[in-house]
């Protein structure tokens, strides 16, 4: 089994450690034929990248593309849920320099209004030390990825229910009806096996994303592997990967 494309990479334009030719690099050795550089979004306000960079990185992405022709490179981006209406941190402008935008929930994203949206995070923090409020974050967290999916072109769902809990059936067939795969990431650990199960129920469609940080961690895969086997989903809905 091999990884043939990994969307979900990051570079010091964000919250990686590396290069985008850092990135390219590991990707080319470890066989890829494509990858995205999926920095965080400007909403983001610990990591976000900034507006000013994105005609930097599309022209650097372009010169690599010209410098290696045995490999696809993307400028991706991964956006952030701001608020329950749905509201992202990509605007029109910003989607003349993607190729792919991906999305998720963040701790440090701006909520879109401060009271209404200042909520997701407060329940989320709290639903992991009592569980009385977890059922109040899953409901404010569903609406607002929901939402998402529904008012915005996204390609992928990133790491859905890792940073907080969802009703992961809601989100699955949100992501049905819009043509959203939902992600296996394999270091956050979400989708679950568990969770990937639940979302068999649709007709979802699948990605692997290694969400690497750090140049080494681009391509990897294993732990995303290990859990589509426990959960019996098959290869015909995951779009990257590939039998040997």
């Amino acid at each position: 089994m091999r990884l043939v494309e990994d969307f979900h990479t990051h570079t010091y334009f964000s919250h990686g450690k590396g290069s985008i030719e850092d990135n390219v690099m590991v990707a080319r050795e470890k066989g890829l034929e494509r990858i995205a550089i999926s920095d965080h979004g400007p909403g983001h306000l610990g990591f976000g990248i900034k507006r000013k960079d994105l005609p930097v990185m599309r022209a650097e992405i372009e010169k690599l593309n010209k410098k290696y022709n045995d490999i696809e490179i993307l400028l991706a981006v991964e956006a952030n849920v701001l608020g329950t209406d749905g509201t992202i941190d990509v605007t029109e402008a910003d989607r003349s320099y993607y190729d792919i935008v991906q999305c998720g929930y963040h701790f440090g994203s701006q909520p879109q209004k401060l009271f209404r949206d200042s909520q997701i995070h407060l329940f989320n923090f709290l639903s992991k030390r009592f569980n009385f409020t977890k059922n109040r974050a899953k409901k404010l967290n569903t609406i607002a990825v929901v939402n998402a999916i529904k008012n915005n072109k996204i390609d992928v769902l990133t790491h859905p229910g890792a940073k907080g809990p969802i009703d992961i059936f809601a989100v699955a067939k949100a992501a049905e009806e819009y043509g959203t795969y939902l992600e296996i990431n394999n270091s956050h650990g979400h989708l679950t096996t568990e969770e990937i199960k639940i979302c068999m129920q649709t007709d979802v469609k699948y990605i692997v994303g290694s969400d690497a940080h750090i140049p080494e961690d681009v391509g990897k895969f294993e732990d995303s592997y290990r859990r589509i086997k426990e959960a019996g989903l098959t290869l015909d809905r995951i779009v990257n990967l590939r039998e040997d």
